[in-house]
């Protein structure tokens, strides 16, 4: 082979590694580093699945201390697991008495998808957001439950039409937040359908499979919110709360319950605590703290999936 040929095989193997070193760092591979975000502050937006009540309830599993007191920290729900990787502490709940509480609740009882713009208004009206600001969005479970009650008087489809335009409306919200300069862990509902009290109405109603139609009901609800949001895992990071229920009720033993399909309170949130379950009931491993919310354990996994979410976005 004479020098010119080598030469030019030469050539083209190193054109090859600088168009596969290109192709790399293009992907995110290479010398690039992830650096991960570190807000300032984190607030709080939603219904009761992310409610911290003045004195510390939540509308899950309450966990107690010794001498009977609350403990609010040892049944932690889902936005104070996002709130402890950063070492933040919510003024509901702030036991060490951190001086500077960066995160902050907004989620109130009985909120619906139209309330989130209240919310936010509220923080807009305080200051606003700033690039530095996390936020946790979940809302929507109260419109199916609503919604549903008004079946079969309004058919299905006008039913899921309307949840499709309300996540819709939620999605807005969402990415108005973005051009705000925040950024967002927003969860899809969880499937109602697989609620325990979707399974009642099963038994209970014989014009059609009820546990079926809340689920098909929160998927309209999920698919308005997740089409309509801003695809881009720079300023939100996507939950999916109800795709993680269907595996998790599929297969309980993988993800550590052990009963998925009855409620494990006695009393009526926000007051149930590791003291009052059902006999034989455990907070960690059963789903469902009562007929549609849920449980310390549940809160629990929902919790893990938007701190690795925080993790593992590019915010």
């Amino acid at each position: 082979m004479t020098p010119t040929r080598k030469l030019g095989r030469r050539a083209r193997q190193a054109l090859l590694c600088i168009g596969a070193l290109a192709a790399l760092v293009a992907c995110g591979g290479g010398t690039s580093q992830f650096t991960p975000f570190a807000p300032n502050r984190l607030f709080a937006f939603g219904d009761e699945t992310s409610v911290l009540t003045p004195d510390g309830h939540n509308y899950a599993v309450n966990g107690v201390n010794l001498d009977g007191s609350i403990d609010c920290k040892g049944q932690p729900i889902w936005v104070q697991a996002v709130a402890a990787l950063y070492n933040f502490a919510f003024a509901e709940c702030n036991p060490t008495g951190q001086a500077a509480t960066q995160a902050r609740m907004f989620a109130v009882v009985g909120a619906k998808a139209d309330d989130l713009k209240d919310q936010i208004d509220l923080q807009v009206s305080l200051g606003g957001f700033a690039e530095s600001d996390l936020v946790t969005v979940m809302i929507g479970a109260n419109d199916v439950l609503d919604l549903y009650l008004q079946y079969p008087a309004q058919t299905e489809a006008a039913l899921g039409a309307e949840l499709l335009a309300r996540g819709t409306r939620l999605a807005q919200q969402v990415n108005r937040l973005v051009a705000m300069g925040a950024r967002v862990i927003v969860s899809t509902v969880y499937d109602l359908g697989l609620t325990p009290y979707a399974l009642d109405q099963r038994l209970v109603s014989a014009d059609t499979d009820r546990a079926a139609l809340l689920t098909r009901l929160t998927f309209e609800f999920n698919r308005g919110m997740r089409v309509n949001i801003l695809q881009d895992g720079r300023y939100i990071g996507l939950v999916l709360a109800d795709e993680w229920m269907q595996a998790a009720v599929a297969s309980p033993g993988s993800y550590g319950l052990t009963n998925v399909t009855l409620p494990v309170c006695n009393e009526v949130l926000p007051n149930c605590t590791t003291n009052t379950l059902v006999t034989g009931g455990s907070a960690s491993t059963w789903l469902w703290a009562d007929g549609t919310r849920l449980s310390a354990g549940g809160q629990l996994r929902l919790g893990n999936l938007a701190v690795a979410r925080a993790r593992g976005n590019p915010f």
